[in-house]
Parts: C-alpha cells; sequence; structure tokens
C-alpha cells in the first residue's frame, strides 16, 4: 500500500467536485485503504478522496473514542435539524488552523457501503459535524468557505504565518 501525498490549501483540487463512484470493485477498496492510511498519518479524523487528489465520492472518519472507522461511498445529506452546533473546525489540508463553524447539530445520510449496498445512518455530535464537512469537501467547498470573508482572511493569513505557502 502506498502512501498518497495530501493535498495542501490552496491547491485546486480543494474545490473540485468528485464524481459519484459507479464501480464497487478492488480499486474502491484500495481507495479506502489509502484514505484511512492517510488520514492517520496526518493525523486526522476524517478524510474525503479529493484531499488525496481523488476525485470520487468516497469518505472516511474515525472518530476518537468511537466505533472504529467507517468508509461512505457517494454520502448526501437527507435530512438536517433547524437546531445548530457550533464546533472548531479544521482539515488536514490546511494543519494548524481551526475556526468555529455553525452547522446543523442532527443529520441523516444516505451513503453506500464497499459492497455498494444503500445505507442510511442518523447523526449528532462531532460525527455529524465531520459528515458534512466531508460531504462539502465532495461538493468542492473547502471548509474555510463557511467562515465569512473577514475571518476567513484572518485563516489565511495565520496559515501563511505557521510556514505555509499561501499563493
Amino acid at each position: 500500500m502506498t502512501r498518497r501525498r495530501v493535498l495542501t490549501f490552496p491547491d485546486a483540487g480543494l474545490r473540485a467536485i468528485a464524481k459519484p463512484v459507479k464501480e464497487f470493485n478492488q480499486h474502491l477498496q484500495e481507495l479506502a485503504d489509502d484514505l484511512l492510511q492517510a488520514m492517520r498519518a496526518a493525523p486526522g479524523i476524517g478524510i474525503a478522496a479529493p484531499h488525496i487528489g481523488v476525485l470520487e465520492r468516497v469518505i472516511a472518519i474515525e472518530i476518537p473514542g468511537g466505533a472504529g472507522s467507517s468508509i461512505y461511498v457517494n454520502p448526501m445529506v437527507e435530512w438536517s435539524s433547524s437546531e445548530t452546533a457550533r464546533y472548531d473546525e479544521g482539515s488536514i489540508s490546511m494543519p494548524g488552523v481551526t475556526e468555529s463553524i455553525e452547522r446543523p447539530a442532527a443529520i441523516r445520510i444516505r451513503y453506500q457501503d464497499l459492497s455498494g449496498r444503500e445505507q442510511t445512518e442518523a447523526a449528532d455530535g462531532l460525527l455529524a459535524v465531520c459528515l458534512q464537512h466531508e460531504i462539502d469537501q465532495l461538493d468542492g467547498i473547502f471548509w474555510i468557505y463557511r467562515l465569512s470573508k473577514l475571518r476567513r482572511d484572518r485563516i489565511v493569513k495565520r496559515f501563511g504565518k505557521i510556514g505555509n505557502i499561501i499563493e
């Protein structure tokens, strides 16, 4: 298994829209393994395939103290609560900076497992945040674009100051 390079902000691949997975085969299993390996090495608790330059709708999540790792293929939010919650979010593609983002407190998603079987899952708390964050990434919405322009500019400046190259 080869460890794939994680794209770093402002790489254009982080704003690209991922395509639905149509084939459930060995390639998909290898992609899931690569995602888990890259996420753990970063370290992080969630990763979307675009983070490693693969424009396919696959995410991996592993919440500390949770039930292990989960792979979601072609995930989409079916329902979200009107109640919201704020969490500090960040990205393995922009390490060292976080900012508070408000999102729906609870969601229900529909997705496929690695065999292609349809699944649904309800989530709240940190899992709901991670799922929404990574589904955004699949849709080409890098997390800082959920912030106001002022807060986004401050994050980009902070990221640049910690030794990262910014365009």
